[in-house]
């Protein structure tokens, strides 16, 4: 089986072409960059150059792998944008997996930890959060969530937990002020595809249209009364 897998959720790109052997999922070629925005232009090259660099041809897929959230609104639906573009050409089936989820597995292979919870900044006081064990993002014992810093501190009740992500700090410093054994690691951390593609060889493709997952609605919202023209 060959994956084509891309993240473009936060503040970077990840590519990553990988082959499943003998129930292991080997990278062929990957990338990872970073950037704020300019994620609809980049993506599409690094695909193209990490196919090329994978020798593998995109009639050869066997599935694409995209994460559909939570995230940026625009980053997000590049991606959805993208995997549903790519799936429509190669025929290839898609498997869409949360941005949180790909971001533990990460985590879990560095962290030594019986719980791991990751919590990303979505400002105005909150975060994005999700509570996994210390094994990886395939053990996940909450749903994604959007919480306030106070509450996503009080993730799995009072034991031991770490926290990563750029909302770490701010989060495990609250879990320390209610009495909590809380730490905060990885602030850097995002989506890789690697892991993305490690996930995505184990779930169910589907043929289904991807759908973003937002756990806040739009700031930009229309208009109540129609613009009267001069």
């Amino acid at each position: 089986m060959k994956i084509l897998a891309f993240d473009t959720c936060f503040d970077g790109c990840s590519v990553c072409v990988a082959e499943l052997r003998d129930n292991s999922v080997v990278a062929l070629s990957s990338r990872m960059e970073r950037f704020e925005t300019g994620h609809a232009e980049r993506l599409i090259p690094m695909i193209g150059e990490t196919m090329e660099e994978a020798r593998v041809a995109f009639g050869d897929l066997d599935r694409i792998a995209v994460t559909v959230g939570p995230g940026t609104f625009t980053g997000t639906r590049i991606g959805i944008a993208a995997a549903r573009s790519l799936a429509l050409a190669t025929s290839a089936p898609t498997v869409g997996v949360s941005s949180l989820a790909v971001m533990a597995e990460v985590a879990g292979r560095t962290i030594d930890a019986e719980m791991l919870a990751v919590v990303t900044d979505a400002r105005r006081g909150e975060v994005y959060a999700q509570l996994f064990s210390g094994r990886g993002g395939r053990n996940a014992y909450s749903e994604p969530l959007l919480l306030p810093i106070d509450d996503a501190a009080r993730l799995g009740g009072r034991g031991a937990i770490v926290f990563v992500g750029s909302g770490a700090a701010a989060v495990a410093e609250a879990a320390v002020r209610h009495g909590r054994a809380a730490r905060a690691a990885l602030p850097d951390l995002l989506p890789d595809a690697v892991a993305l593609a490690s996930i995505a060889a184990g779930l169910e493709a589907s043929d289904a249209p991807l759908a973003p997952f937002y756990l806040r609605p739009p700031d930009a919202k229309p208009q109540d009364k129609a613009i009267a023209r001069v």
